[in-house]
């Protein structure tokens, strides 16, 4: 096995891919990687999500990252920001 590039886990156990990493697997910003784990190790693949976090619609969560960026509201309930949402 060769390594290709080294990290260190954060106190939130979070860890940067190496520039060597993502460009071998061809990761951009947002993109989903699964952890592989079999006899020989843990691998790193990309992925594709094909359950909606939440059940909202990618077109909902744009809206969202989108209002999340400036001044927030509070919703009582996920059905009340659902409706909002939809009222955009």
């Amino acid at each position: 096995m060769t390594v290709v590039g080294m990290s260190k886990i954060t106190s939130k156990g979070q860890v940067t891919l190496p520039v060597s990493v993502r460009n071998f697997l061809k990761l951009d910003k947002g993109e989903c990687i699964a952890f592989c784990v079999d006899r020989k190790g843990i691998f790193i693949n990309r992925c594709k999500l094909n359950v909606e976090p939440g059940g909202f619609s990618e077109a909902e969560w744009r809206k969202i990252e989108k209002l999340s960026s400036g001044k927030g509201k509070l919703f009582a309930s996920a059905e009340e920001a659902k409706k909002h949402i939809k009222s955009l």
